[in-house]
């Protein structure tokens, strides 16, 4: 009998949390991510992605997109830890081995399930997500087949609160119609050279003659990847380490001679590099560069703040000002951007993602998507954890002359009634972000 992997993925996870403590938000679009002129979607409701958000978009589309009476808020990244761990905390019940992919995602392989029948996977993973929801308020979908690359793309299409279960030896068959971006590994880069030679799905890579996979996309790769087309997957669900960096890189067809189009490319780079950084919900201190060189030479350059950050344009500007010019250096064939020294953004008020510009809306709850309080002078501004003496736990709408409008609400407590007070009423504290879960 086959093993069985399961991968659970948790439902547009951000937006969720948000939705899940401030029950006011449930059933509403809600966007969650940097409001400042050059911020990003980290996440997104499934409210919002019927208007087409998405995550890693620009904020700036995103408002352009959203409807009246849309939510955006900045992230909370410590609550979302707190739930992170309380979901896995179940699953872990479960399948003692966790790989974790982020705060939303991991692969485990259970116990439970060796020499299981697809009635029984299929029993176990629906009490898992039931169990989950009862215990969290979290929805998750779940793919099961008899490797991880099976696993993962079953819970993608299994998204919303969905369970797909893969039998063995339709491995192939359930791959094949799917394009080749749906395989982990397969970047726009690589889709675009299997593209030339007339390979556009998963059935036709699995088809391809090994020589030609190889000569496509190299060879440990171009031989890996298109027997993972073909359903193989035997690699072991592990345990990680905290990830230490994340990053990205491309080779390119044609060496880049030229620093204007070297930059653009490196920009492009961070741009990925940063879109799992924000996904991992972590800030970055270091910022790393490797430059193949046309001969196979590498040279790595990197560039330490003083403090950490998730903002894209500082990633990236360190990035491009660590090049070097490939009219002195030589042509490149390969650019990478790596961003380390990472950590949790202790204090969520100090990141790009969640400190906009005076004159940034963060709540849209006017008619206009962009029609919400500016940050005030008193430092309150919407998205901001509450406590009062009175009325306990609460978060702030909206703010502004010299107003403060408060929502008490929690994840128990059902829609909350919203009371406005001076900003500098005595019997208001900055609340935490977990206090929400009380």
């Amino acid at each position: 009998m086959p093993r069985w992997v399961i991968h659970l993925d948790l439902d547009a996870f951000f937006a969720s949390a948000e939705q899940l403590t401030r029950p006011t938000l449930r059933g509403r679009s809600v966007v969650v991510g940097g409001t400042g002129p050059r911020g990003v979607v980290a996440g997104a409701s499934y409210e919002s992605r019927e208007y087409g958000v998405r995550s890693a978009m620009p904020m700036s589309q995103a408002r352009r997109l959203l409807p009246a009476g849309a939510v955006i808020l900045p992230p909370r990244f410590r609550l979302y830890e707190r739930l992170s761990k309380r979901v896995f905390d179940v699953v872990s019940s479960v399948a003692p081995v966790l790989e974790r992919i982020s705060l939303d995602e991991a692969f485990a392989e259970p116990p439970s399930l060796a020499h299981a029948t697809i009635d029984e996977v299929t029993a176990f993973a629906e009490d898992l997500r039931a169990r989950i929801r009862a215990e969290t308020g979290l929805t998750a979908s779940i793919g099961a087949g008899m490797g991880k690359q099976v696993a993962k793309i079953g819970s993608d299409r299994a998204k919303p609160d969905g369970l797909l279960v893969v039998p063995p030896g339709a491995e192939r068959e359930f791959l094949a119609p799917l394009p080749v971006r749906a395989l982990w590994g397969i970047g726009p880069v690589a889709e675009a050279n299997l593209r030339t030679i007339g390979v556009k799905t998963l059935g036709e890579l699995a088809n391809l003659p090994e020589s030609d996979a190889v000569a496509t996309l190299g060879g440990a790769v171009g031989r890996e990847l298109r027997k993972l087309a073909g359903g193989t997957d035997d690699r072991p669900v592990a345990e990680r380490g905290e990830a230490k960096q994340v990053s990205a890189e491309t080779t390119f067809d044609v060496d880049v001679v030229d620093l204007a189009r070297l930059r653009a490319e490196v920009r492009r780079i961070a741009v990925g590099a940063h879109a799992r950084l924000v996904k991992a919900g972590r800030v970055a201190r270091t910022v790393v560069i490797k430059l193949r060189h046309t001969d196979m030479s590498t040279v790595t350059r990197s560039e330490t703040t003083a403090s950490p950050t998730d903002d894209l344009e500082q990633l990236a500007a360190t990035a491009e000002r660590l090049l070097l010019d490939p009219a002195q250096f030589g042509g490149v064939r390969l650019a990478g951007v790596a961003f380390s020294g990472l950590s949790v953004p202790h204090q969520d008020a100090l990141f790009t993602l969640t400190v906009p510009a005076a004159s940034e809306p963060v709540v849209a709850t006017e008619p206009s998507p962009g029609g919400a309080a500016p940050v005030s002078s008193s430092g309150w501004r919407p998205g901001d954890d509450v406590v009062h003496a009175e009325f306990g736990t609460g978060w702030v709408q909206g703010a502004g002359h010299n107003r403060v409008t408060v929502r008490f609400e929690t994840l128990a407590s059902g829609p909350g009634v919203a009371r406005t007070f001076e900003q500098s009423d005595p019997a208001l504290t900055r609340g935490e972000p977990w206090d929400c879960l009380e």
